[in-house]
């Protein structure tokens, strides 16, 4: 399970050093792609492969599974993290979510989310006043 936030920062290649507390999770290799709210998400390969069999069990005549599966393949890059723990980003999905230098690297549970710092902090502080709101039809029953 992936937990935390994490603040690494883009080399001048492209690359992001995954937080060390992430590594051994994303060490058999990794898939980038488009997430929602413009940042990325970063799947360890089995975790990938167990969404990409839930989308190819959605029948061919299912619109938005369609619409979806073509956008989230599309963008998709896998690889395998280097020894320094290093991935790279390709530049559509830099741009796509607006990556430059300073990052945050957050988990969440079974993936790990990558933001450009500024569309971080601004989601974060738009989205706290609500979170109190949020749990009730999230979690059935409350914590």
């Amino acid at each position: 399970m992936f937990l935390g936030t994490h603040t690494p920062r883009l080399d001048d290649k492209g690359r992001l050093i995954l937080p060390a507390k992430f590594r051994d999770g994303l060490a058999g290799g990794v898939v980038v792609t488009k997430g929602q709210d413009r940042c990325l998400y970063v799947f360890p390969m089995p975790e990938f492969q167990r969404i990409a069999d839930q989308l190819r069990a959605q029948p061919m005549t299912h619109k938005a599974a369609r619409a979806y599966s073509r956008v989230f393949f599309a963008s998709a890059h896998d690889e395998v993290p280097d020894k320094q723990g290093r991935v790279t980003i390709p530049p559509h999905l830099r741009a796509y979510a607006g990556l430059d230098r300073d990052l945050v690297v957050i988990g969440a549970s079974t993936r790990v989310e990558v933001w450009d710092k500024v569309a971080w902090e601004t989601y974060l502080s738009e989205s706290e006043d609500d979170f109190a709101d949020i749990e009730e039809g999230v979690l059935p029953g409350g914590l």
